[in-house]
């Protein structure tokens, strides 16, 4: 699938006092969503940057928080999930009508909400339409994405609350819609095919399955990522001169997740703090998570050296 999208016009852009841009209200729920860690992202990029490319895009929290930083910015969006693809393919053509789907769908649950998820559930696995998905990740567990060996969705409700109210739903799909505006496209194809796009003054921003949750039997995620396809597809951007910011495991507590990238691919290691884990806490338990940040050697270039915001990660850490 491969959509471009014409959209509402774009907001103005905001920025704190640092030039980071300012948290965007999220257009879903989505569990692993980088927007608290936007700004700390934001402020690795160029000053100028005239395209983004999203292959892993997921909650699109890096590129909603840059298309209000910079608003004339074109931005390709692309998820090997058809049906979150399709969701950000509404969410920018048509809020409106997402949002009133949404509305009735949060209305019709009311006295009935297990069942009604239930049936909301077997529907979208039948017919991956994206307004159910939406309503389900408003309603599962802590929006925490799941599914099976057939590729189904089958994460459970949370039955303390209703999921985000219409109201709010809707404004910030609107928002969302309107910060993408008619520069965005949107696609669900192969991370590599939609890398081939990016050129040398642009800049991507990559945020795969981490190997610590795309194992075999790990159902987070509807799709697994090869390592070794990920790193010739990371060594195909350095030999392009191809600007780019990956996120990419890290550790919860003492555990450390997956294993470090090749050394002879040149990239700056850095640690973030991303607060406590809500995988682990879904667990019963209270982890600080500790995310590594990895940015391309075209991209240090370009910067004139690395950020001053972020901490090196250990060196041990970047080596193999």
């Amino acid at each position: 699938m491969a959509i471009a999208l014409p959209a509402s016009a774009s907001l103005p852009a905001r920025s704190t006092p640092m030039g980071r841009a300012t948290a965007v209200p999220p257009a879903i729920p989505y569990q692993g969503s980088k927007r608290k860690l936007a700004a700390a992202i934001l402020a690795c990029f160029p000053e100028e940057l005239p395209a983004l490319h999203e292959p892993f895009c997921g909650s699109a929290a890096v590129s909603l928080a840059a298309g209000r930083r910079w608003p004339a910015v074109t931005i390709h969006l692309n998820d090997a999930n058809q049906a979150l693809a399709g969701l950000w393919q509404e969410i920018v053509a048509r809020p409106h009508e997402l949002a009133a789907r949404y509305r009735q769908l949060w209305q019709d649950q009311q006295g009935r909400e297990r069942p009604f998820y239930d049936e909301v559930r077997d529907t979208f696995n039948a017919t991956g339409e994206p307004h159910l998905l939406l309503f389900l990740l408003a309603r599962c567990v802590k929006a925490a994405v799941r599914y099976n060996g057939r590729g189904e969705f089958n994460q459970s409700p949370d039955n303390r609350r209703l999921g985000t109210r219409p109201r709010r739903m809707a404004a910030n799909l609107l928002t969302a819609s309107a910060i993408l505006g008619q520069r965005t496209t949107v696609t669900s194809i192969d991370f590599a095919t939609a890398l081939a796009a990016a050129g040398p003054d642009d800049v991507v921003y990559l945020d795969p399955p981490y190997q610590g949750v795309s194992t075999a039997g790990d159902r987070r995620y509807a799709g697994r990522l090869d390592g070794g396809q990920f790193v010739a597809a990371l060594e195909d951007l350095n030999g392009r001169g191809i600007s780019y910011v990956l996120s990419y495991d890290g550790r919860t507590g003492t555990k450390v997740h997956g294993r470090p990238l090749p050394g002879r691919l040149g990239l700056a290691h850095f640690d973030v703090d991303a607060g406590v884990s809500s995988q682990a806490t879904l667990s019963g338990r209270r982890r600080h998570t500790v995310e590594s940040l990895y940015l391309s050697p075209a991209l240090l270039d370009r910067r004139g050296g690395p950020p001053a915001h972020l901490r090196p990660a250990p060196p041990a850490a970047v080596t193999v």
